[in-house]
Order: structure tokens, then C-alpha cells, then sequence
């Protein structure tokens, strides 16, 4: 066995290898403060810089909110609960409704305007009202919102609106709907107002015809900028939300633009330029990818539904 013993490593002594044990805690305890100490500096990082800043920012009274109405704010569209409204008080018959459904929901489901069409819509919408008193409107307005329109809000929405309230902002609702129903929808909901197309009117009797056009696509633009210079607003500061990609001319014009629910045109233009996306709907509902902005339908549907059943009941 003695002729193996340069086989065998000889044994450190009992004092060299507490030596080495000491040295290697040592180098370990050292190791791990520098990875715990790194790990603190990280965290405090993170807790210092978030990565984005508070916004709304609390005080700024030259920033304010400006959002679309028709399925940014409310399921569906708003014209159309108020058509339906006035037709179940007899102000036109069910043929008229028929065709006043149909327009709304090619308008909806195409994600194309044709000019033709609109002008047709527009006319059937306002040779509803003409000859009626604003204040008649005005009045049944009030019931249509509780009849069609107050469970349909989106909460989300609601909630986006009510922060910059919380921060003494200005919110502004913007939309082609006539400017009667925002403002109504705007006052029921506790916002500031409301921009909406303009129906002439003589002696607070409606004409038939419009002031100008209906506030849609680069009119909204328009009117948000007119709005603003108004208020004294820095449009940088300002936020804008909508579901459409007709209102890019007025998300472009603020520093904070949203796509809420958006359809499949501005989600992809979103995306690209890195704007705040949010969507309430159900995810059945999101999902209908190519149906521009039949996502975000909401009662219109069930309007075209009743569109239909008509429709079959006259063949």
C-alpha cells in the first residue's frame, strides 16, 4: 500500500482548510452583495423613471380631451337610436325606417363613404326634422337618451373622460351626429359639451338643410382646431379618441391621440405610429377582423336587424 501513495492527494492540514473555507465564503459573500446591490440600483431605477409619464397631467387647463361619439364613446350610432326614437313617435312610417336603418348600417359595416349615399342619408334625416321646433327636439331628445342611448355607454370610455375631468380638464364630445343629441348625450354624462353638425334653423323652426356640411372626417379637424383657438388650448397637450379611421385628420392634430375600439384601418395606422390603443369590446366582437367597424356595432345591429325582418315583411 505504501507504493500507491503517490496515488493518493495528500490530505491538507485542518488549519489549511479552514483557510480555503474562509476564502471561499469571502468570495462568494462578495459576489452576491454586488449582484444584490446591482439588483437594488435597477429597482430603484424603475421606481424612479416609469416608464410613461402621469396623464392626464393634473392642472394643465391649456390641454383638454376631444372624443368621438359613435363607438368611441356610445355603442353604436347615435342617429340612429334617435331616428329610432322618432319613429316610434310617429314621425315617419316604417318604410322610412327601413331605408333609414339600411343607410346606417351600409355606412357602418362598408367603412366607405360614398358621397351619393351620405347625401342620401343626409336627406332623409333631415326631412324628418323639417318643420319641427328645435325645442320639440331638443325635449324628446332627452327621452331618446334614456330610452336607447344611457345603456349603451362604454364604461371604458366614460372612465377615460371622467380622468380628465379628475384633472380639470375640458372634454369635449366631437361628432356627425346632430349637434342637439351630443349636447344632450355631453350634459347627461357630465362633459363640458359638445361640437356636432348644425341643422339650420329660422325662428327655432329646423329648414330642412344644413350650416355648412356634416362635422365628419377633416371637419372634426376643423372644428377641434377653431375650438381650441377659442379656449386658448395648446393642441399638443391635448388628447383625442375615436374608433374611425375618418377622424386621423383630427387624432393627428393633438399630441395625445387614442384608437379606442378601433376599426381595422386605424388600429393598423395606429400601431405604426405608436399611438394608446384601447378596446371595451368583447373579444367575439374585436375579432371581426375586415368588417371595419362592425366590431363596435353594439343596438346598431340589433337596428338592422329589425331593417330585415321589414324588409321581408314588404316582399
Amino acid at each position: 500500500m505504501a507504493a500507491l501513495g503517490w496515488l493518493t492527494p495528500r490530505r491538507r492540514s485542518a488549519t489549511a482548510r479552514s483557510v480555503l473555507a474562509g476564502e471561499a465564503a469571502a468570495e462568494a459573500a462578495r459576489k452576491s452583495s454586488l449582484q444584490l446591490e446591482r439588483e437594488r440600483e435597477e429597482a430603484a431605477a424603475e421606481t424612479a423613471a416609469p416608464a410613461e409619464p402621469e396623464f392626464p397631467v393634473v392642472g394643465d387647463v391649456r390641454a383638454a380631451a376631444f372624443f368621438d361619439l359613435d363607438n368611441t364613446v356610445m355603442q353604436g350610432a347615435a342617429i340612429f337610436h334617435f331616428g329610432r326614437g322618432l319613429y316610434k313617435r310617429k314621425f315617419f312610417q316604417r318604410r322610412e325606417l327601413a331605408r333609414f336603418a339600411w343607410q346606417q348600417a351600409w355606412f357602418r359595416l362598408a367603412g366607405v363613404e360614398d358621397p351619393e349615399h351620405m347625401q342620401d342619408a343626409r336627406d332623409s334625416a333631415l326631412s324628418i326634422v323639417q318643420g319641427h321646433r328645435v325645442s320639440e327636439l331638443m325635449s324628446i331628445g332627452e327621452e331618446i337618451y334614456d330610452e336607447y342611448m344611457a345603456d349603451r355607454i362604454w364604461p371604458g370610455t366614460r372612465g377615460l373622460a371622467q380622468a380628465h375631468l379628475d384633472a380639470g380638464q375640458k372634454v369635449w364630445l366631437v361628432t356627425a351626429a346632430p349637434v342637439e343629441t351630443a349636447t344632450i348625450i355631453a350634459r347627461r354624462l357630465g362633459l363640458t359639451g359638445a361640437l356636432g353638425t348644425v341643422a339650420e334653423s329660422v325662428d327655432g323652426v329646423y329648414t330642412g338643410k344644413l350650416v355648412g356640411e356634416p362635422l365628419h372626417g377633416p371637419a372634426k379637424a376643423e372644428a377641434v382646431r377653431a375650438l381650441a383657438a377659442a379656449e386658448g388650448l395648446d393642441l399638443s397637450r391635448c388628447a383625442a379618441y375615436s374608433d374611425s379611421h375618418n377622424d386621423i385628420p383630427m387624432l393627428s392634430l393633438v399630441g395625445h391621440p387614442y384608437a379606442i375600439n378601433p376599426d381595422t384601418k386605424l388600429r393598423k395606422y395606429a400601431k405604426a405610429r405608436e399611438w394608446r390603443l384601447r378596446d371595451y369590446r368583447t373579444g367575439r366582437k374585436a375579432a371581426k377582423v375586415g368588417i371595419p367597424a362592425a366590431a363596435g356595432l353594439g343596438a346598431l345591429a340589433g337596428g338592422t336587424a329589425a331593417a330585415v325582418a321589414l324588409h321581408r315583411r314588404r316582399r
